[in-house]
């Protein structure tokens, strides 16, 4: 199987005032067909105190959330520093290097975009996104956070639904999870 030709991750996050929501699509697509659509790509981790959305290859982001729950434990209520310290992990180790994937972990205070190059990015805005729609659903949630005042949630949730109707790599089977005031 040509990894290549796996498609089919749509991750966004908003933080609005004390609430951040990550959301994921639940399709999976290799070539041109649509091999499951209801994957669930949110996790909860930490004892729910942080919200993980992860793209790529299956088994390396599971590979990841693993070693990112123990840098959890090690670094309690510190996400950035264990987010640094896995990214650091991520790009030395000679055998996470290979891992192909991106993940976006929030907690009520950071959200962070992490990736294999040794990415810890905070973005601007309170807006994030990976996958094959990602801009998609990241220019409609910036959009959705400037003109409206919906909560964090329910932008996720429209945001999303806008990039699948765009990116046939995204469906609209949703997993959201939220940190905060709902």
């Amino acid at each position: 199987m040509d990894p290549a030709a796996m498609h089919g991750t749509t991750i966004l996050t908003v933080r609005r005032g004390n609430t951040v929501s990550i959301g994921g699509d639940g399709q999976v697509s290799l070539g041109q067909t649509v091999v499951k659509g209801d994957a669930r790509k949110v996790r909860r981790l930490a004892g729910d105190r942080v919200i993980c959305g992860f793209a790529g290859a299956t088994a390396d982001a599971f590979t990841l959330l693993e070693r990112l729950e123990g840098k959890l434990e090690q670094y309690p209520a510190q996400l950035t520093r264990a987010c640094v310290e896995l990214a650091k992990e991520w790009r030395t180790d000679r055998y996470l290097r290979r891992l192909e994937a991106m993940m976006i972990v929030a907690d009520k205070d950071v959200t962070l975009t992490l990736s294999g190059v040794g990415d810890v990015i905070e973005p601007e805005h309170g807006v994030a996104a990976i996958g094959s729609g990602g801009d998609f659903a990241r220019a409609a949630a910036r959009a959705l956070c400037e003109e409206t005042e919906f909560d964090a949630e329910t932008i996720v949730r429209k945001a999303m639904a806008i990039a699948a109707s765009i990116c046939v790599y995204t469906n609209d089977a949703l997993t959201v999870e939220t940190i905060g005031a709902a």
